[in-house]
């Protein structure tokens, strides 16, 4: 993951790392790893949550749908798909609100 992160440019870096801490917050027993060349959280074996840089936006994924329209106020303008967040810039981010989508979907996969 550290070698993902080093090669996206610094103010996506930024926002991805506070990703990062957050997913460890709400699921301090997952792993990390990389596929589909994007940096990965695992739980049991089981892919939890992912991350990318793209080239027009970031993106989390793995949020399920319900979380996700439970926050749709929350989540204004954002563009959302069945279980993931695209955005351009963290300050886009109710960060409340993604941290509640990460524990819907942490609880989702028990």
């Amino acid at each position: 993951m550290d070698e993902y992160l080093a090669e996206v440019p610094e103010g996506r870096r930024e926002v991805l790392v506070v990703l990062r801490a957050l997913i460890r917050e709400v699921a301090p027993e997952a792993t990390e790893g990389i596929e589909y060349g994007m940096p990965c959280f695992y739980r049991g074996g089981k892919l939890l949550f992912a991350m990318a840089s793209q080239k027009n936006y970031m993106a989390l994924y793995g949020c399920t749908e319900n979380g996700i329209e439970q926050h749709r106020e929350a989540l204004g303008k954002l563009n959302c798909g069945k279980g993931c967040i695209r955005f351009q810039r963290l300050e886009q981010l109710p960060m409340g609100a993604i941290a509640d989508i990460l524990r819907t979907a942490v609880g989702h996969g028990e």
